[in-house]
């Protein structure tokens, strides 16, 4: 579509934005960025966080940068908030106190859950038990100002989504296929590179909290840097964690973007299948 079009491919996933993880975020190689021009890709140090606000206000300037050089902007990427983020906008929410924010994070998510059950029930039942980066995030804000978030939330501003002609497809392939893909790419991860990679990453001696250290494979590429797991182990448990990731993506754009938004359900595997995707999009020719 860049091709065709002269279009600016703009990243929107959340674990290809930083530099240090260019081979377990799968960002696109030399041979794709020789063929279009690829933006927000890479230029992030995972010592630094990357919020979907910061995203949403870098990702405008792409947009609006393509637009006045009247080129086409594609944005791609499986991160829903950062897309969400950018088309409705974000709520105003005040700062987070830094004494609250640094209590909320020494706790671990069950005393979190517990009290944000207290202060904001409504909340807490939105949200898994498990999601630990959502339950603190939710808690810092009703500590912090007051408020639930989701009233914070009901008042969004800054959004994009319509002021501009949107067309979008969901890629949604049949799940044993996506499985598929998600392993092979695991261990073809392995193989070109990712232990490198988080051994790098590891000798930074970061916060572990941060973005770039939670993605896929380092917890796992780490145990096994650390003796923890043996090789087999490690590649097993990345596949799965991907998988689980994969899962979780895949309810998500099932069910939260506009329903009038076109799901292309088949495997994107030979050119005659992306060119049918291309054509519900309504980009081909």
């Amino acid at each position: 579509m860049a091709e065709r079009t002269g279009g600016v491919i703009i990243n929107a996933d959340s674990a290809q934005v930083y530099a240090d993880l260019r081979v377990l975020s799968a960002r696109p190689g030399a041979d794709e960025t020789a063929r279009a021009e690829h933006r927000l890709f890479g230029f992030r140090d995972a010592a630094l966080p990357f919020s979907a606000a910061d995203w949403a206000e870098a990702a405008r300037g792409e947009v609006r940068q393509a637009q006045a050089g009247a080129r086409l902007p594609i944005l791609v990427g499986g991160t829903g908030l950062y897309l969400r983020t950018l088309l409705d906008g974000i709520a105003p929410v005040p700062p987070i106190d830094p004494a609250i924010r640094t209590a909320v994070r020494a706790r671990g998510v069950e005393e979190n859950l517990a009290e944000l059950q207290r202060r904001d029930e409504v909340g807490a039942e939105r949200l898994r038990p498990t999601d630990a980066a959502r339950i603190a995030r939710a808690l810092e804000v009703v500590l912090s100002t007051g408020r639930p978030l989701a009233e914070w939330q009901a008042k969004r501003s800054g959004g994009i989504g319509a002021d501009m002609e949107l067309r979008a497809l969901v890629l949604l392939p049949p799940r044993p296929w996506l499985y598929r893909r998600c392993d092979e790419r695991f261990t073809a991860m392995i193989e070109e590179g990712a232990v490198d990679e988080v051994r790098l990453l590891l000798a930074r001696g970061l916060d572990p909290s941060l973005p770039a250290m939670r993605a896929i494979g380092v917890r796992e590429i780490a145990a096994l840097l650390a003796g923890e797991l043996s090789r087999e182990e490690a590649l097993a448990a990345g596949c799965q964690a991907t998988r689980n990731y994969a899962k979780r993506q895949y309810t998500w754009f099932a069910h939260q973007p506009p329903p009038e938004w076109p799901r292309f359900p088949e495997p994107l595997d030979g050119r005659d299948v992306a060119e049918r995707a291309l054509a519900l999009l309504g980009a081909a020719g």
